[in-house]
């Protein structure tokens, strides 16, 4: 499994994203300018520049017209895919941590930081299809405050999902949390405490029936979407940054490594940087991918099930294609032991 090695970033990678079709791989970093490659040969199609700071989420629609970019800078912007051009701005009051289209385009929702006096927002806009992007207002629609921990301090959103036929915003917190909004209203619909430290990422299946968490804490969780149960645990040795679902295979993809601040007096072989597989069901850790020279920040898989990428702390984006033998591979069936009846004597038949 030879990778394509995607060099376009002068800093760490923060993202990495498929679209909905397999077809097309956005990326962002500490650098300021998102990139679009294209997802069959890694050869890349465009910059979108503007943005003054950290990018640190992209999300694009369903039929991949819009991208949306959340960065430090405390803005959104939302972008013409084809043609890389500003359509519009959307200020807040602070660094913009995630964004997430609705489905079916008409909406977004941002998470932004707290900053200086302002607390921090959960925020929706209406993006109607009916009205051109001109008459598109950047005013929210809708504003959450976010709330506090036990000792009256502000925590801080980490990730925002729109769940199925958005019927809830779906929110997790550094502080391990998980909390579920009315888009309607704001109101808080549920709560859950998958960790004890920050979730670092979240990631749902192709369907949204399964969502994995990946925290500080040295593990990702495999949770139900419905009922919000904990199905399984993947532990590791080294704080999880990332975690993916694979769409055709019972396997979970896990990147991560040691602290950034600490590489650069690591070996790349101590520091752990490497992308781990583990399978879905038994919780099993069965191969690891090499090849990154600092902690994997983000992970994403196609669509169709035939390659990942992964970008880490060292600027890189690692594009790599599973070969036949992995395709292939069939899960191990587990061995049941069962008595054979027709061993035993029938005790009517005397």
């Amino acid at each position: 499994m030879r990778p394509i090695l995607l060099k376009g970033h002068e800093r760490s990678i923060t993202v990495v994203k498929y679209n909905r079709d397999g077809d097309l791989l956005f990326t962002a970093s500490k650098d300021h300018v998102p990139s679009v490659w294209r997802a069959e040969d890694g050869s890349r199609l465009g910059t979108f520049n503007g943005h003054k700071g950290t990018i640190w989420d992209l999300d694009s629609d369903s039929t991949t017209t819009y991208l949306l970019s959340a960065s430090a800078d405390t803005t959104v912007k939302l972008w013409s895919i084809c043609d890389g051009q500003i359509i519009r701005d959307y200020p807040h009051r602070g660094p913009v941590r995630g964004v997430a289209w609705a489905a079916g385009g008409q909406m977004f929702a941002t998470i932004s930081d707290p900053f200086v006096e302002h607390p921090g927002y959960i925020s929706v806009f209406a993006v109607p299809k009916s009205e051109s992007p001109e008459q598109w207002s950047e005013k929210p629609i809708l504003e959450i405050e976010l709330p506090k921990n036990n000792k009256g301090q502000r925590v801080n959103a980490t990730n925002v999902v729109w769940l199925n036929l958005n019927e809830a915003i779906f929110v997790t917190f550094d502080n391990g949390c998980i909390r579920l909004y009315d888009p309607e209203n704001g109101e808080e619909l549920e709560e859950i405490q998958p960790h004890e430290k920050k979730i670092n990422r979240v990631s749902f299946n192709r369907n949204k029936t399964m969502f994995i968490t990946s925290s500080a804490d040295f593990t990702a969780k495999l949770y139900d979407v419905v009922e919000l149960e904990h199905l399984k645990t993947y532990q590791t040795d080294r704080p999880v940054n990332d975690a993916v679902i694979s769409p055709t295979k019972d396997h979970i993809l896990l990147g991560g490594g040691q602290e950034a601040m600490s590489v650069t007096t690591t070996a790349g072989k101590v520091g752990k940087f490497e992308t781990r597989f583990f399978h879905l069901v038994y919780e099993e850790e069965f191969g690891i991918v090499k090849g990154h020279f600092g902690p994997i920040n983000a992970l994403d898989i196609n669509p169709n099930g035939l390659s990942y990428a992964s970008g880490a702390e060292d600027g890189y984006i690692r594009l790599h294609f599973f070969d036949k033998s992995y395709i292939e591979m069939k899960d191990p069936v587990p061995e049941v032991n069962e008595t054979d009846d027709d061993d035993e004597e029938d005790p009517a038949a005397e």
